[in-house]
């Protein structure tokens, strides 16, 4: 595991409708043509996350910039007494590129005999360009701060992706921690 200088919070976004109506649709990038918003349930969730985060001095919040994902910090940062959130494009969801607003299946389909980590999709990323990015972002602010408690609000793939690098773990590794992922509006400690 990485050494960082800092303690760090993750926070997936809260429920809205890609886990409800929208669950076999990709995301649309950056975000759907009428943003996502999260759902009654993503704001008790968020708000449950909020409460546990009071105990825990956070000195900084990162959000990626995307609807879901400020609506999340602007919970938590009204219940926590953050003024000011600190909004970073590097945080936000994968890029499906030509599957964004598609079909799930349709782009899980492109990775049949594919790389996750490789392989990206016409106009989009793959793991390993998000874990690039969400990796960078990290190290920028692990470097610009020393001994601070932070909180990152970001996406289910990007977290998973944050966590296996900071981890070291392989694609199989990955893919079987993928499986328990972070759920929306569920909180971890990163290190």
């Amino acid at each position: 595991m990485k050494t960082l200088n800092n303690t760090y919070y993750l926070l997936r976004h809260g429920r809205n409708i890609h886990q409800t109506e929208l669950k076999e649709i990709c995301y649309g990038w950056p975000d759907d043509k009428k943003p996502c918003e999260l759902d009654e349930v993503g704001i008790k969730e968020v708000t449950a996350s909020g409460i546990k985060l009071k105990d825990k001095n956070i000195d900084l919040i990162y959000s990626s910039d995307i609807l879901r994902t400020k609506q999340t910090a602007e919970i938590v940062a009204s219940i926590i007494g953050i003024e000011k959130i600190i909004y970073n494009v590097k945080l936000r969801d994968l890029n499906w590129g030509v599957f964004a607003g598609g079909p799930k299946k349709t782009a899980l389909d492109f990775y049949q005999n594919r790389s996750r980590m490789e392989d990206r999709p016409e106009n989009g990323e793959s793991w390993g360009d998000l874990q690039k990015r969400v990796s960078e972002f990290l190290k920028e602010v692990d470097g610009k701060n020393k001994n601070k408690n932070i909180l990152l609000i970001s996406h289910g793939d990007a977290i998973l992706l944050l966590e296996a690098w900071l981890h070291d773990w392989s694609l199989e590794e990955i893919l079987e921690k993928r499986k328990e992922m972070i759920k929306t509006g569920e909180l971890r400690k990163l290190n």
